[in-house]
């Protein structure tokens, strides 16, 4: 695979291929709200389960597949056409069609009845928000120059903790007040709404247009196979996108059943839920999520090892005091220990995002965007939860129904090592590449 060669100006103004101009901060704050909705939407599920167990009469393990696998399903695989499609037409087009189809279908949400509605609609949340990151990986790319990346990933991957927690406040302040189908009802047309304005807030980027040596012509569209082979065969890409994945089994599957998990195990309220976790994803996560961006911005200038051991270095911290939060037998406590996780267990995103990005040609960006999507989200997304479920139906079923989900998030602590030894894994392949040259 073509390896961008990326440059360390700066660029306060964009020109775009209509002759539009766009400034970076709102391209950025667009696309980051955007993410926002887009994560929001996908959170909803596992903020309001235990009113919807109630109503539906769902086990977990059929939680954790609403949640997990039936939704990746359709997330990670549609984001290889779609990749495919946004890397030769409008990317932002394409971002706003499927802004428009997972809002859509998150009102669906709201209107199910009965467990296979439920199903079909998360099925049709998961095909429209295929469409959603790629095509803004490779806008934000186009839009900021090398040593600037790091930072702007971190503003735009602010779109989970403020999305959760939005959902948790919106989300959870709604179910209590009204009903938990209002909840989706009432975000889903935010978000239609917003797919609506969302061509004219922000103007389509010229391909490559903050590399280096950029001439101001489109490169040409990159052979959809040929891209898909070399990211495979590249062992930067590969490692990137799987020690992703083996961390998102974690993330995954401790975001999809936290609220429950509190809530059924720790004694929360959905009233303390909507002010106290909504706070800890905000702080946690938020914070984590923008000090990994500076970081890497800093780190990486010496040497690309950074991306693969800053992430390495904060799931060895992150570990134990995950551990210390399922065990915690007050949910302060729990809440105190899960913000210290929140905060080390997503170092990974932005350190692989800029990683990606700047490893591949400008004509293969959104591709290589949905493939490590497709892999970390298959694991992380689609099978972390599911395992979760899974594992708790599990040890209610042979004698543990009090504490089963607390034992069954305790399986998720080896998913740490293999993560972390994933990463130092790509950590040396990097060094050889820099040694050798």
């Amino acid at each position: 695979m073509e390896q961008a060669n990326p440059a360390a100006g700066t660029a306060p103004v964009l020109a775009t291929g209509g002759g539009k101009r766009a400034k970076p901060g709102l391209v950025l704050v667009v696309l980051t709200f955007v993410y926002i909705l887009n994560f929001l939407d996908r959170q909803l599920l596992g903020i309001l389960a235990k009113p919807i167990q109630d109503e539906l009469q769902i086990t977990d393990g059929q939680l954790g597949l609403i949640g997990g696998l039936y939704f990746a399903m359709f997330y990670c695989f549609i984001a290889i056409p779609v990749g495919w499609l946004a890397d030769r037409t409008s990317r932002v087009g394409v971002l706003s069609i499927a802004c428009g189809i997972w809002s859509a279908a998150t009102i669906a949400c709201g209107l199910a009845r009965t467990f296979p509605q439920l199903v079909f609609a998360r099925m049709a949340v998961g095909f429209g928000e295929a469409g959603g990151v790629p095509p803004s990986y490779a806008l934000i790319t186009d839009t900021f120059p090398a040593g600037r990346r790091g930072f702007a990933f971190g503003i735009f991957n602010l779109g989970p903790p403020i999305g959760a927690a939005l959902g948790i406040a919106l989300g959870a302040t709604i179910a209590a007040v009204f009903d938990w189908r209002d909840a989706f009802i009432a975000i889903g047309a935010i978000g239609v709404v917003t797919a609506v304005a969302l061509p004219f807030l922000i103007p389509e980027p010229r391909r490559g247009a903050t590399d280096d040596g950029h001439t101001g012509t489109p490169p040409e569209a990159a052979p959809f196979w040929g891209t898909v082979r070399a990211f495979f065969a590249n062992p930067v890409l590969t490692l990137a996108a799987f020690g992703s994945g083996a961390t998102q089994f974690v993330t995954y599957g401790l975001g999809n059943f936290a609220v429950l998990f509190l809530m059924r195990e720790k004694g929360m309220t959905l009233t303390e839920i909507a002010g106290w976790y909504a706070l800890v994803i905000i702080v946690g996560m938020g914070g984590g999520m923008i000090a990994s961006g500076k970081l890497i911005d800093r780190l990486s200038l010496r040497s690309r090892k950074a991306f693969a051991t800053a992430p390495a270095a904060s799931l060895a911290i992150a570990a134990p005091f995950y551990l210390g939060f399922v065990w915690a037998p007050s949910w302060e406590l729990a809440l105190a220990l899960l913000t210290i996780v929140m905060f080390f267990n997503y170092f990974y995103l932005s350190c692989s995002v800029t990683l990606v990005q700047e490893e591949v040609a400008p004509n293969q960006r959104v591709l290589a965007g949905a493939l490590l999507l497709l892999v970390m989200n298959f694991i992380g997304l689609g099978l972390g939860p599911t395992w979760v479920g899974a594992a708790s139906d599990w040890f209610a079923a042979h004698g543990s129904s009090a504490n089963s989900l607390q034992l069954a998030l305790y399986t998720l602590t080896p998913f740490y090592l293999v993560a972390i030894a994933l990463f130092m894994w790509l950590a040396r392949v990097i060094g050889k590449q820099e040694a050798a040259r």
